[in-house]
């Protein structure tokens, strides 16, 4: 059994900081990295990708909607041809400061209200794989399975990798429940473990309502803005070594 490890990364932004990107470089095998329009900066992003590339650490674009005050957590409701360029844009930022630190960008997982609303968004959805595919059509697209942005980037030629979340709770049809609603985001961390383990292993979640959702993940996400983060992160890849379950990167 193998599993790819992946958490959101550079999401400091001058004197705001997020997360331990350093001590989290240690832990998974892939780091979303954040691309200025929802957080980071120039500095951040190069100090990123630099321990990346120390720990071995595999290099993914993080674009996002615009939105710095929001942390890009809100729709904005572009032209597609907008968004295409704000994709392409953010991308090609991460691939010169990869190329400088010696190495690469080798994914795109969308970021936030972005990544959430191509769900089910047929127009965002083409929009950004149009981005990806006039960049690198080689260049995966992590995303949640069984959706509208998994289709269309299989349609486009693409390849979609289906993701899922440690720390966030699911809904009946295996969407996310949004932050909104109490009980979204998870913090036991034995509760984590549990569910990593599951989704590794048996290629299930359990959602909200108690029922069995197929996701059939080729990469897990512990979110690094979260209190404890690097604690659940540690536990969580423990308990997949424990549970057999070896952590290479998808890409």
């Amino acid at each position: 059994m193998r599993i790819d490890l992946n958490s959101d990364s550079g999401e400091s932004f001058g004197n705001w900081k997020m997360g331990d990107d350093a001590k989290m470089m240690t832990i998974v095998t892939s780091a979303n990295v954040a691309c200025g329009f929802h957080a980071g900066d120039p500095h951040v992003m190069r100090a990123t990708v630099t321990a990346a590339a120390a720990n071995n650490v595999t290099v993914g674009a993080h674009p996002a909607y615009r939105d710095l005050p929001n942390f890009g957590r809100v729709f904005m409701d572009l032209p597609p041809a907008e968004l295409t360029d704000a994709v392409i844009y953010q991308i090609g930022a991460l691939q010169a400061m990869s190329k400088a630190c010696g190495t690469k960008v080798s994914y795109v997982k969308p970021h936030g209200a972005l990544y959430n609303v191509i769900v089910h968004h047929e127009a965002h959805a083409a929009a950004v794989v149009k981005a990806v595919a006039e960049v690198d059509p080689d260049l995966p697209i992590l995303c949640l399975p069984g959706t509208v942005i998994e289709r269309v980037t299989r349609e486009a030629g693409l390849n979609p990798v289906a993701e899922a979340f440690a720390d966030r709770a699911y809904t009946p049809e295996g969407t996310l429940v949004s932050r909104q609603v109490p009980g979204a985001v998870l913090h036991d961390p034995v509760i984590i473990q549990q569910r990593v383990v599951q989704m590794a292993t048996e290629g299930t979640v359990t959602a909200v309502d108690g029922s069995t959702v197929q996701l059939n993940a080729q990469s897990i996400c512990v979110h690094g803005d979260t209190p404890g983060a690097v604690a659940i992160a540690q536990g969580v890849r423990e308990a997949l070594e424990s549970a057999g379950v070896e952590l290479v990167s998808f890409a």
